[in-house]
């Protein structure tokens, strides 16, 4: 069978653990013998990050920058015993943090539905894709650990020098601790643009959800500029295209989203999002079956799946032992981003290619073949297999879908 020719690389950013192990044999299985591959490859790997000083996921953001669609492998964040364990030289920061500030995007995950595991909560019936603000408040504050007895102030000077604000945010009596976290009035404004225009794209309802009666400056900051942009850009296409915007506390959103079908985009700050992604992947089966898309304003796309680099079955891995590891969302990011790049590009047969491996990998599970992580979740009879087994199922149903298309 001939390849499917690219015209343009995508830009491949390696992981760590498992989840590198998932990643070339995704490669060799089920996308290179029908592919012909063009990748600008760029190995974020602890060792490498640490090698670089991180250099390299600065050029990797920069390379999605350029070419446009970058498929990511999932990375390991270090803590102190990971600092211990590869003899780093620092903590080095969260290579998506990295990413996301530099191309100042939103992301975006949806749940991977098959038909034989059925969502926790009956209600749903199709996907609710989460829209994560991934910028600022925790993930950026200060913090300190307060040692006794003081005053903690909050103070603003401006750029020439004059306090403007000043307010005590608590007299401590005791021991405690003190955070401070920001956000900028350009990343809402990036963050509620994408949203919008996603929402546009998938033809659904947007929630946005936040605590305004409580932080009556920070939360209600993001409620305005998301209702200014509305009502001046994005009003008149939502109503022709017959979906709607609205505001919730997220208190409501989360009742309410108990109560609806599903179908539905719900954009959270990013404490928020980060939550809820999982509890809602959770509720459709499996952090492996969740897609994450990070969307820049500009138009750039990097894909990757939800979870993290499965650490335990790496070390069972190193020991010579099968794992059921299950690879569906790292497939996911690469179909995804083949899909892209064959959009931009014109490529029709390489959007084809990403749609027929998707549905290889959806039909192996409804069919009964699945990876440990699954099996329990099903309401029928069905068969866990090693990840070398649940690939080979999808590459003999792949082989089937090619020659016949």
């Amino acid at each position: 069978m001939e390849k499917i020719q690219m015209t343009t690389p995508l830009v491949e950013l390696d992981g760590d653990e498992m989840t590198r192990v998932l990643w070339r044999k995704i490669k060799a299985e089920l996308i290179e013998p029908y592919v012909d591959l063009r990748t600008e490859y760029y190995d974020l790997g602890l060792l490498e990050r640490e090698a670089t000083k991180d250099q390299v996921t600065v050029d990797a953001a920069r390379a999605i920058a350029r070419y446009g669609v970058g498929v990511k492998c999932a990375t390991i964040t270090p803590n102190a015993q990971r600092v211990e364990e590869y003899h780093l030289s620092r903590m080095w920061k969260s290579p998506n943090g990295t990413l996301r500030a530099l191309l100042d995007g939103t992301v975006f995950r949806t749940p991977i539905v098959v038909k034989n595991i059925h969502p926790v909560v009956r209600t749903w019936k199709a996907p609710i894709t989460i829209a994560r603000h991934a910028y600022g408040d925790i993930y950026k504050a200060a913090e300190y650990r307060v040692p006794g007895e003081g005053k903690a102030e909050l103070v603003f000077t401006d750029k020439s020098g004059r306090e403007t604000f000043r307010e005590t945010i608590y007299d401590f009596e005791c021991p405690g601790v003190l955070q401070g976290t920001y956000n900028k009035d350009t990343s809402i404004c990036s963050f509620a643009h994408a949203c919008f225009q996603y929402a546009l794209n998938l033809k659904q309802d947007l929630w946005f959800s936040a605590k305004d009666t409580i932080s009556k400056q920070y939360d209600h900051r993001f409620k305005d500029i998301f209702a200014e942009l509305y009502e001046q850009e994005y009003k008149a296409r939502f109503e022709a295209a017959g979906i709607r915007y609205k505001y919730m506390l997220i208190d409501s959103a989360v009742a309410g989203l108990m109560q609806c079908q599903g179908g539905i985009l719900w954009a959270c700050k990013n404490y928020d999002g980060d939550v809820m992604s999982d509890m809602v992947s959770s509720a459709f089966g499996s952090l492996a079956m969740m897609t994450s898309v990070l969307v820049s304003p500009e138009g750039k796309y990097e894909y990757e799946a939800a979870h993290g680099t499965v650490q335990d079955h790496y070390y069972q891995h190193l020991q010579g032992k099968k794992t059921s590891t299950n690879p569906v969302a790292t497939i996911f990011a690469w179909t995804g981003a083949l899909r892209k790049r064959g959009e931009l590009d014109g490529l029709d047969a390489l959007c084809a290619f990403a749609g027929h491996l998707e549905r290889a990998a959806l039909d192996t599970v409804e069919d009964g073949v699945m990876t440990g992580d699954l099996a329990p979740l099903c309401d029928t009879p069905v068969e866990a297999v090693d990840t070398d087994t649940f690939m080979a199922s999808i590459r003999t149903r792949l082989d089937m879908r090619m020659q016949s298309a």
